[in-house]
């Protein structure tokens, strides 16, 4: 268990710095791009949250420059060749066939309008991982690039500078909004040719990114919330016959499996440690292992289709190249920038959260009702009756909890897809969900950090008052972690700012891959 500052994955708004990508360039390239299926979600570990380099092999910048003759020739040679944005106007403009004069202002024409959004930032990983996504279009040629603009790209994450882009004021159709943001700037340093204003602004690689970090941080802050539910497991005596893996077995789903395994590796030794209680512990303690299995397979899920969207051809209109079909290859016109998937997958991870954070209310409670724990009620020791100082009290830590719950379950409700008509103009008329998504899971997640520092607390506090300072070696640091920031309680004090403290750090160890946001400019 790492400590790390409060809000690490959450920087300000700052452009990263050139100097420190160029230094980080000169380290071995650890991710090669030689296909769109080489943008996974390893990579965006590696690239966008540990700030490592990227290069494109020469073989598919030579299929990227191939692509971009073909598409060429399609323009020049093929008279009824209409293409959305290239020959064909966009927007309200949509119906105009444009004259050679209009082609090339269009083509001229910088992507900086619709960069309206404003408000809190998405951490540089996510900017990152969104440059990082935009690669997929672009190396199976169906984006009409150019290899010039494929290298702008690698240099965008290899030296910077990565833009600020606002997680808020995003309404609008397709990803637009985010992405005249982030690349307005590389247009402005370069001149753009035709259908590269679409290659940068069309298509759907911030929503693959969104779902792809949802994914990532899931999977580390589950990790934190096995371990504290486990210290709580030890510290109430639970049964030990709650948590035998044959039970995952016996369920036979990959995710029970994988829950039963690492609660039970967390819980190993606990026997040797403290005498169980002789009967069923409630049913909040036994079910924990099936409330993990389900937040594993929402994590699973998520992760999936974060793969499926990362390497998917998501540009409008795509490029299809030559076949025996179509010899002068041909251009579709595509609702792929609305990625239908990342919002729902997005969604289960934030219901869970606020599933264990009920989970962490129940255990709590429990741990205080000494008709359900066996402990003194609240956890007190050495109170007379009526007093109600001079000794630690911890009664009111459940309440804290439900405060965190509620904020958990209303960050955690669907996002469905938004009503309402955004545009003035009748082409735009539906938005795409998945930056409220992200928005809400992050919300949702942190109000987990919090349920899991009180609850941490609670065990401590059980553990202490009743002499079982030893815990399974694999809860070890964690207990001296909670302990260096809540000390046992003796006495009354504030213990707020205590857990803010370690809801921070629990909550750090979700982003500890974070390499860009916990201070190492991307």
């Amino acid at each position: 268990m790492r400590s790390g500052a409060a809000g690490a994955g959450f920087a300000g708004c700052r452009d990263v710095p050139t100097r420190a990508g160029a230094e980080r360039a000169e380290r071995a390239v650890t991710v090669v791009l030689a296909s769109r299926f080489d943008i996974t979600p390893e990579a965006v570990l590696a690239v966008a949250w540990k700030g490592e380099p990227v290069a494109v092999e020469a073989a598919a910048l030579g299929r990227v420059a191939a692509s971009r003759a073909a598409f060429m020739r399609y323009l020049d040679e093929d008279p009824d060749a209409s293409v959305y944005g290239v020959n064909q106007g966009q927007g309200e403009m949509v119906g105009r066939t444009l004259d050679e004069d209009d082609r090339r202002r269009l083509a001229r024409l910088k992507p900086l309008a619709a960069a309206v959004a404003f408000g809190e930032p998405y951490p540089h990983r996510v900017t990152r991982a969104m440059v990082l996504a935009r690669f997929a279009n672009l190396l199976g040629g169906h984006g009409m690039a150019t290899p010039r603009l494929v290298e702008e790209l690698v240099g965008m994450l290899n030296r910077g500078p990565i833009p600020c882009v606002p997680r808020q004021g995003q309404g609008g159709p397709g990803e637009i909004l985010v992405l005249y943001t982030l690349f307005a700037g590389l247009s402005q340093r370069i001149q753009l040719q035709a259908g590269e204003r679409g290659a940068l602004i069309n298509g759907a690689p911030a929503s693959a990114a969104v779902l792809a970090d949802a994914a990532l941080g899931a999977e580390r802050r589950v990790e934190v919330a096995e371990q504290v539910l486990a210290l709580a497991i030890v510290a109430f005596k639970a049964p030990l016959e709650h948590y035998d893996t044959v039970l995952g077995e016996l369920l036979g789903g990959e995710h029970d499996r994988r829950a039963f395994s690492r609660l039970a590796a967390l819980l190993d030794g606990a026997a040797e440690r403290g005498e169980a209680r002789p009967h069923q512990a409630p049913v909040s303690y036994r079910i924990v292992p099936h409330v993990l299995a389900q937040t594993h397979a929402a994590i699973g899920f998520a992760r999936g289709l974060a793969a499926q969207s990362l390497s998917a051809v998501t540009h409008n209109p795509v490029w299809l190249a030559p076949d025996e079909a179509h010899p002068r290859g041909r251009c579709l016109s595509t609702g792929g920038y609305h990625n239908a998937v990342a919002a729902p997958a997005i969604d289960g991870i934030a219901g869970a959260w606020a599933d264990l954070c009920l989970i962490c209310l129940r255990l709590c409670a429990g741990l205080m009702n000494g008709r359900v724990s066996g402990f003194p009620d609240f956890l007190l020791a050495g109170r007379g009756a009526g007093e109600t100082d001079g000794h630690g009290a911890v009664g009111y830590l459940p309440m804290a909890i439900s405060g965190f719950l509620e904020e958990a379950r209303a960050a955690a409700t669907r996002t469905f897809i938004p009503a309402a008509d955004a545009s003035v103009f009748g082409q735009d008329d539906v938005s795409t969900p998945a930056f409220l998504a992200w928005s809400k899971c992050a919300a949702a997640g942190r109000s987990l950090d919090s349920a899991l520092a009180v609850l941490a607390v609670a065990a401590s506090q059980a553990l202490h008052l009743l002499d079982r300072e030893r815990v399974p070696d694999r809860l070890a640091d964690l207990l001296s972690l909670v302990r260096s920031r809540v000390p046992p309680v003796h006495a009354d004090r504030v213990l707020g700012p205590e857990m803010q403290r370690l809801a921070d750090d629990l909550g750090a160890h979700a982003f500890s891959d974070d390499r860009v946001g916990r201070g190492v400019p991307g």
